[in-house]
């Protein structure tokens, strides 16, 4: 690499971090305000504090100097930058890293202003990644759900729909439902077709379930859900819904499922 390139580089990696150093806010991180502040965003100190590096040594990298930096030291400055996975990515191959596995960065929570948005809706929503882990939901969707009364391996819609027979009683449309779903998970898969933990999830539902492992082998299904059509409530009444899937904006692989009773 030549020298020209290499500044240029650095360069990129400077404004990159000052870009997203900037635009958080004290508040966005857990941090009291200070109105007295003269510069926007999180200071180098505050950004060094909550990835647990040393101030110096995120100053050094910040400023582009010619250090050397491990993957875990990335993954600890995206995380207190608050990336998504394709910033996340693109710091990687910045500091001439290879980007690390889905697995190391996708998100695992939601911020509190995004859970406030969710709870103030009177339907049921929850937010899934691309594996379909539910990792955030308002309580009518764990009215419907009983999300928090599962452990986190169990909170996988996917997982749920075909190994649980309490929620399977409650579906009553489920083959129809049971289709649409794994055939929404397919194209959702393609994204990351490689990707280890999902292959072993299918593979470990494909045991615990002959019914999606025939579904997996069908080709040609035409139509596609992140949720469920048809539930029984808690009082064993029927609740037909349709769904709205909103993207997450500031975290890429998330999605909003809403349910609209019709």
């Amino acid at each position: 690499m030549t020298k020209q390139r290499l500044s240029r580089m650095k360069s990129e990696l400077t404004d990159f971090l000052l870009h997203h150093r900037n635009k958080l806010k004290p508040a966005d991180v857990g941090l009291p305000g200070n109105h007295r502040r003269r510069t926007p965003g999180l200071r180098r100190e505050e950004v060094a504090t909550i990835a647990g590096v040393g101030l110096t040594w995120y100053t050094w990298f910040e400023q582009g100097r010619d250090i050397q930096v491990s993957e875990s030291f990335l993954l600890n400055i995206a995380k207190a930058l608050k990336l998504n996975d394709a910033e996340c990515c693109h710091l990687f191959l910045l500091t001439h890293h290879r980007p690390p596995a889905l697995d190391t960065f996708q998100q695992q929570s939601i911020d509190s202003l995004t859970q406030a948005i969710m709870d103030e809706l009177a339907m049921p929503a929850y937010i899934m990644d691309l594996r379909w882990n539910i990792i955030a939901w308002n309580r009518s969707a764990d009215e419907l759900f009983s999300f928090t009364e599962r452990t986190l391996p169990d909170r996988n819609l996917l997982r749920m729909v075909f190994t649980d027979p309490q929620l399977r009683s409650r579906l009553p449309d489920w083959q129809q439902d049971a289709a649409k779903l794994v055939a929404q998970f397919r194209c959702d898969m393609a994204a990351y077709p490689q990707d280890p933990v999902t292959q072993n999830l299918v593979a470990e539902i494909k045991q615990l379930s002959p019914a999606f492992n025939k579904l997996w082998a069908t080709a040609g299904i035409a139509n596609y859900s992140r949720g469920i059509h048809a539930m029984l409530d808690k009082a064993l009444q029927r609740k037909n819904f349709q769904h709205k899937v909103l993207a997450v904006e500031e975290y890429k692989n998330l999605n909003m499922i809403i349910y609209f009773a019709i």
